[in-house]
């Protein structure tokens, strides 16, 4: 049998380690792959051959949000299973739009993160309970209100990066030297958020990015 390769992101040294130990026990999952962040976890997974990737909800540079939606995009083949420890609606909604398979909280990680992983490899679904009912809520919300009321993305991807930097109180400069563009670019891109969002100020956005996803609260 051959052993499903993984590929484990985590911002905490000792999570990561946890979650390793937890699927190197098992025959059929091998972890190939440790990555810190996000954009660590592209580059890695373009060097490694990966089945499926774990990606934390919620770490520096680029979420796994983000990194699940650009892993989607670049290989479509590799399966993906979010991890967090927030039991949030809102994450969960994000991280299936990314195109993960199924989300679990490291809470009970030592309980659901292998079974998480069968299934996804098999093509399944693995959510934890609460977040089945707040998806069949949501859904039953939805088809009697009907569909015109869910809203889309207002910012683009590049609003989005700009948005994380925004909540993690870099500075204009700093945020035009992460990105490669001008503190004239940035500005720009903090008013249309501010814009598009009906936002007055950093507190505001913040908010909205920890709803997000995009920053741990």
């Amino acid at each position: 049998m051959t052993a499903t390769r993984v590929l484990i992101a985590d911002d905490h040294a000792m999570v990561r380690r946890g979650l390793r130990l937890i699927l190197d026990a098992e025959p059929d999952l091998k972890v190939v792959a440790e990555a810190g962040d996000g954009s660590e976890a592209l580059e890695l997974a373009g060097e490694n051959a990966l089945d499926l990737a774990v990606l934390d909800v919620a770490m520096p540079r680029m979420t796994g949000l983000q990194a699940a939606a650009e892993l989607s995009r670049r290989r479509p083949e590799l399966r993906l299973l979010m991890i967090s420890m927030y039991d949030n609606e809102q994450y969960l909604y994000e991280a299936l739009k990314a195109g993960a398979s199924g989300y679990v909280l490291k809470t009970a990680a030592d309980r659901d993160l292998v079974a998480a992983c069968r299934a996804t490899m098999r093509g399944e679904p693995f959510l934890y309970p609460t977040a089945v009912t707040a998806l069949v809520r949501d859904f039953l919300s939805h088809a009697r209100s009907g569909p015109s009321d869910v809203p889309g993305d207002p910012l683009t991807p590049r609003e989005l990066e700009v948005l994380k930097l925004i909540a993690e109180a870099h500075t204009s400069d700093q945020i035009a030297l992460e990105l490669g563009i001008t503190r004239r670019t940035v500005d720009r891109h903090r008013e249309n958020i501010l814009g598009k969002l009906g936002m007055r100020d950093r507190v505001e956005l913040t908010r909205y990015a920890i709803r997000r996803g995009l920053v741990e609260p």
